[in-house]
């Protein structure tokens, strides 16, 4: 909608970025999202077009082939993808937070290799920290690496890897006591592997397996993996930045501007329920006049707008902040924590505006109520957002007794 959720203050370069990403995302996702979303289907078309505009590129340096662009520039084109269907936006993070961690990261050798194809969309980035047995709870990682010879031997089952199966390159995180002796704190003794691999299922390269697609109640098309290593040899050349121990640090870099991703994509589907409700408002009829009439219909589009402003400004505050170069965890968990919240309010009440036929597979809405739930546990729950917002305003507001 053209009055909410408006950016002052972007550049005639940034304005047009994001004039062509919103053409695309009205003429080739929303006419095609929910029958592909439906299907589970991976939408090949929509990336090919992604690849064409640059956006894979988006962050990535010029030197190296990319459009680089802001992290501001970089959320506001997800809301644009995510209002048109929140996969799409998927498979562009994951591979936009291997990149970023490579650029702030990787040694001279690693960026020339990795960073003009990634900007070209030819290699394809996916990151995996999550277990089987945890979640958000990372220090408690149990695939590990072994130094042997040249190369490190990794063990060890991953899950939840948003493009498991498409992607090319994986940033894994795994447990390296090389180097580091008894009793180093967990968080010392991690290091991010880079991973190449063929895309596709099954043993995708020797020792590593990619099992399938895992199936998820909402967040379709993109394929959500497994990946169990077993016996994998990885190069040491391979270690990002090429010194063990680095991992965990590199990792939580690469979530923080992630939290902002997601709180991109938590704006860009409120809008989307917003503008379906506000519009299915004025079509549908009861007791003679549109519902839209009817004060108690007005409150809620009040409500709905409010939290889709509120949100979009959090969320391009803590880009802003992260592009100024200052630490920004507290407000980018703010925003994420904030905006998926009231994506989920805003989803809700678009769908109890449709009445009945929200909960018809033919009307849009339906699909967005099935999405949102996702952006509450992605990137860290809502409750290890509040734990880190707790504890930076602890550190903030010190109290001087």
């Amino acid at each position: 909608m053209a009055r909410l959720a408006q950016t002052h203050g972007l550049t005639d370069v940034q304005q047009e970025i994001l004039s062509t990403v919103r053409d695309f995302v009205d003429k080739e996702i929303i006419p095609v999202a929910t029958e592909l979303e439906h299907r589970d289907e991976y939408p090949q078309q929509i990336v090919d077009g992604l690849k064409e505009l640059g956006v894979f590129g988006l962050m990535i340096p010029e030197e190296y082939g990319g459009l680089g662009e802001s992290l501001l520039t970089y959320a506001l084109c997800v809301e644009e993808i995510a209002r048109g269907w929140m996969s799409v936006s998927g498979i562009i993070n994951t591979h936009f937070i291997v990149a970023y961690m490579l650029k702030q990261h990787g040694t001279q050798e690693q960026k020339d290799h990795f960073l003009p194809r990634m900007a070209a969309g030819e290699v394809r980035g996916a990151f995996s920290m999550s277990e089987p047995g945890l979640g958000s709870d990372v220090s408690a990682i149990t695939s590990k690496a072994v130094k042997d010879g040249d190369e490190y031997v990794l063990n060890g089952q991953k899950m939840w890897l948003t493009n498991g199966g498409t992607s090319t390159l994986v940033a894994v995180l795994v447990r390296s006591d090389e180097g580091h002796p008894e009793g180093t704190a967990p968080h010392k003794s991690m290091t991010t592997f880079l991973v190449e691999k063929e895309p596709g299922f099954g043993e995708v390269r020797p020792g590593l397996t990619i099992p399938g697609k895992i199936d998820k109640m909402g967040y379709k098309g993109v394929d959500t993996t497994e990946l169990i290593m077993d016996g994998l040899r990885i190069p040491a050349n391979r270690v990002l930045g090429g010194v063990t121990g680095r991992g965990f640090y590199q990792m939580m870099d690469g979530v923080e501007v992630g939290r902002v991703n997601v709180a991109a994509r938590g704006c860009g589907v409120a809008q989307r329920a917003f503008e379906l409700g506000v519009q299915y408002a004025q079509q549908r009829q009861t007791f003679g006049k549109p519902i839209a009439q009817h004060q108690a219909i007005q409150f809620k589009l009040a409500e709905m707008a409010t939290k889709v402003e509120a949100a979009h400004a959090m969320m391009v505050n803590a880009a802003r902040k992260k592009d100024s170069g200052e630490r920004n965890d507290l407000e980018a968990g703010m925003a994420k924590y904030l905006a998926s919240e009231y994506c989920k309010e805003v989803v809700e009440d678009a769908f109890r505006i449709h009445g009945g036929y929200g909960f018809s597979k033919e009307y849009e809405i339906e699909r967005l109520y099935r999405e949102a739930p996702m952006l509450l546990i992605g990137e860290g729950t809502a409750e290890i957002q509040k734990m880190i917002i707790g504890r930076r305003l602890l550190e903030e507001y010190r109290f001087q007794g």
